[in-house]
């Protein structure tokens, strides 16, 4: 791997895990359009799906506890369903067009959370399996489901943290679906885990660090930075060719 791409790696891991820790989803949000800077969407895929690894094998030790499992249970098919579909279109789908398309999600995802979204989650049960099903697709396409998750979950649980002790969870089954099919799929290999291996101290200073934050967090100035960072990163790759 060239000196350049490795920086950018670098950064795209630990900007995105650091987030990742502090509000408990949206990482991929930040890392992706990072990594697409100097690498391909199938390979930034593959590394964001090991480090996703990684952070659920220490986070659900830790939370296991508080896990709503019976919330995990019911998202397992949709779950199935979607990431594998996504895969498929991750696979075989033009770069240019899902670039944009990531752009264009990211952009509808700053605009809901900023304007429309409320306090209530997803009341429908079959509503839920729709919303899993397509948070399972965009996690297997660009790994950013997450947002699609809070909204199922935040329905089925009050306490926050047993929240975000279930969305960790909802990110480790959506990790343990992912992995397999991306190297059965080739598009995650031997070579992206030796590569990924370099950059886990990186990985574990942005877990430690996120955590740090998390405890004396303002959410609300979070919140508007991190949007504003999505915001960037959405017009980012809707304009570059």
């Amino acid at each position: 791997m060239a000196l350049s791409v490795f920086l950018i790696l670098i950064l795209a891991i630990f900007l995105g895990f650091f987030i990742q820790t502090v509000v408990g989803f949206a990482g991929a949000l930040v890392a992706l359009p990072i990594l697409l800077i100097s690498m391909s969407l199938q390979d930034a895929i593959a590394y964001l799906a090991l480090f996703y690894l990684y952070s659920s094998i220490i986070l659900v030790s830790k939370e296991w506890k508080n896990i709503d499992k019976s919330v995990i249970f019911k998202l397992i098919l949709a779950t199935i369903i979607g990431v594998a579909i996504g895969i498929w279109v991750l696979q075989f789908g033009k770069p240019l067009v899902l670039k944009k398309m990531l752009g264009f999600f990211i952009l509808l995802y700053v605009i809901y959370t900023t304007f429309l979204i409320k306090n209530e989650g997803v009341k429908n049960p079959k509503l839920g399996f729709v919303f899993g099903l397509f948070g399972g697709f965009f996690s297997g396409l660009f790994s950013t489901g997450g947002p699609l998750y809070v909204m199922v979950v935040k329905n089925a649980v009050v306490d926050m943290k047993v929240f975000r002790a279930t969305m960790i969870g909802v990110l480790a089954l959506i990790t343990i679906t992912r992995v397999p099919i991306l190297f059965v799929q080739n598009i995650l290999t031997v070579n992206h885990v030796y590569d990924s291996l370099l950059v886990i101290p990186v990985f574990l200073l942005a877990t430690f660090l996120g955590k740090k934050l998390y405890s004396k967090l303002n959410e609300k100035a979070m919140k508007n930075m991190v949007l504003s960072l999505l915001f960037i990163s959405g017009i980012v790759l809707l304009i570059k060719s």
